[in-house]
């Protein structure tokens, strides 16, 4: 992935753990669980809580975690990835909260439908974490699968929204 050399972070503690935010210029480009897979270096991203984009998505999500809001609206940039990634990311916005879909099904929804493995590594590799909610994505049985930022944090997630 490749993020501006101006991009800043701020971070929020969250109820599942620390959840690191990154912003260039008006977008939101990062949503980490700290220490969570796929994590870019930001060693040299400069700190700035009061950015507008930071707190506004800080905002949005105390009121998800509070169970008050079901879907985000945030200018994101999802371009750090490729644009087979990107194709991805989109259309893991369209999974409506507390619904789940399959990875074989969201592979087929971009027209796409032998690239599973494909799909799996671009959602596990999503730049923006509940945000973009590559949480709903369950394996082909319903069951739990990867998640970069921990089962038991999808779980979590999962049961937040009322999908089980």
């Amino acid at each position: 992935m490749k993020f501006a050399t101006s991009t800043l972070q701020t971070s929020y503690d969250s109820p599942l753990g620390r959840i690191i935010l990154a912003a260039a210029g008006k977008h939101l480009v990062g949503v980490w669980f700290d220490g969570q897979r796929h994590q870019p270096d930001m060693s040299s991203w400069p700190v700035a809580c009061d950015h507008p984009v930071l707190q506004q998505a800080r905002a949005q999500l105390t009121d998800y975690f509070a169970g008050h809001r079901t879907s985000f609206d945030l200018p994101l940039d999802l371009s750090t990835g490729t644009e087979f990634q990107q194709t991805v990311w989109r259309a893991l916005l369209k999974i409506p909260h507390g619904a789940t879909r399959s990875y074989g099904a969201l592979s087929a929804d971009i027209g796409k439908a032998a690239a599973v493995r494909a799909v799996g590594g671009a959602v596990g590799r999503n730049p923006l974490s509940i945000i973009v909610p590559c949480h709903r994505v369950m394996g082909a049985d319903g069951a739990l699968t990867g998640y970069a930022g921990g089962l038991e944090r999808k779980t979590a997630l999962l049961q937040l929204e009322g999908a089980f």
